[in-house]
């Protein structure tokens, strides 16, 4: 009879599991995803689909992703569609991204108050209002993890168009916390593989203007004997990439997204990895914050290591040339500031961007 007691509960206890599964699912999130664009860009609205994606086919949420084109036509979309589905009250929370649409979206939000909005890659007015949450990407962890991959490399004499100088390059946008603040880890990981690696560090003042940045390029390689340039100034860093091929003098790495996969095949040929932010990592996060209670309305949400909110592309290229004694720095670099034992600094840090700029100017070659 004991037995058959045993045998009761469990086949009750497996029914509430299930029972509980189902309910846990049963109405899930309905979310609307937002696109400036169009899918398709290897970037982060293709990210953020993946992760917006997984979420619904694990029945977390149900999703609706509306592309509206990035041209200059299409901007009045973006605001009026964000009326439109907020007008709706349809969804539970409606997702945007990247640093145009900040304006268009605190305009919206502050006209429906109980409509949840989430914005990745941008913290223009976090804070501000409590039914927007922004997510953005620890730059500096990013940084640290490139930098000491890129000082490990330009030792490496073994590898193509490597040369005998310890000198890597930083091509950045604005001479801003933010772009500092990739420039700082960048830096600070450089020095923790070889205190001797120089720096050359030079900043386009936009984003577009890819000619700057391969003149700036040209230059690094040919007067500063770099053969390692990261570019961190959207498309104009793509400038950089250019520079090291007409030279035929090194290396460059991405950012944001695998650039191996956006750049052309003689580009991409020369794009040893890139930096990653990890959007769609990060909206998953972020749903299994939500589904935990946690109300992240109102703040802003900086990931790093940690909450996979950034990473490296460890395939193709970074795969092919890093020694197995550079793969293991990189994973070293990458274990440390998960844990918390290796602490990078922040432009972000009170007095930071200073710090960051005397950094900068230490290294120069």
């Amino acid at each position: 009879m004991k037995h058959a007691t045993l045998i009761k509960m469990a086949a009750l206890s497996a029914v509430a599991v299930a029972a509980m599964a189902m309910t846990a699912f049963a109405d899930p999130y309905n979310v609307c995803y937002i696109v400036n664009g169009n899918l398709g860009d290897k970037s982060f609205f293709d990210s953020a689909e993946s992760g917006l994606e997984q979420l619904e086919n694990d029945g977390r949420i149900s999703l609706n992703t509306i592309e509206l084109g990035g041209t200059a036509q299409d901007q009045p979309k973006w605001l009026e569609t964000l009326y439109e589905v907020s007008d709706s009250m349809e969804y539970d929370l409606i997702v945007c991204g990247t640093y145009q649409m900040p304006d268009y979206l605190k305009e919206v939000a502050e006209q429906y108050p109980d409509q949840k909005y989430l914005i990745f890659d941008d913290d223009t007015y976090a804070g501000e209002d409590a039914n927007v949450v922004n997510i953005v990407y620890k730059q500096n962890d990013l940084g640290y993890i490139v930098g000491t991959f890129a000082a490990c490399m330009t030792q490496d004499t073994n590898v193509e168009r490597i040369n005998e100088d310890k000198v890597i390059g930083f091509v950045g946008g604005y001479d801003s916390p933010v772009i500092n603040d990739f420039m700082d880890g960048y830096i600070s990981g450089a020095q923790a593989v070889d205190p001797d690696t120089k720096v050359d560090v030079r900043y386009t003042s936009d984003y577009v203007d890819t000619a700057k940045a391969k003149e700036y390029g040209i230059s690094m390689v040919n007067d500063s004997k770099c053969d390692i340039i990261w570019g961190v100034a959207g498309n104009a860093g793509n400038g950089a990439a250019e520079a090291v091929l007409e030279t035929d003098g090194g290396w460059f790495i991405g950012v944001d997204s695998d650039q191996e996969l956006t750049l052309s095949e003689d580009l991409a040929a020369i794009c040893l990895t890139s930096g990653l932010k990890n959007v769609g990592n990060s909206l998953v996060w972020f749903f299994d914050q939500w589904d935990a209670g946690e109300d992240l309305f109102g703040t802003k949400v900086s990931l790093g290591i940690t909450e996979g909110g950034v990473g490296i592309v460890t395939d193709k290229n970074f795969d092919k040339y890093a020694s197995d004694e550079t793969k293991a720095a990189v994973q070293a670099a990458i274990d440390g500031v998960a844990s918390g034992e290796i602490v990078v600094p922040s432009a972000f840090d009170e007095g930071g961007n200073e710090a960051a700029q005397a950094l900068r100017d230490s290294v120069r070659p």
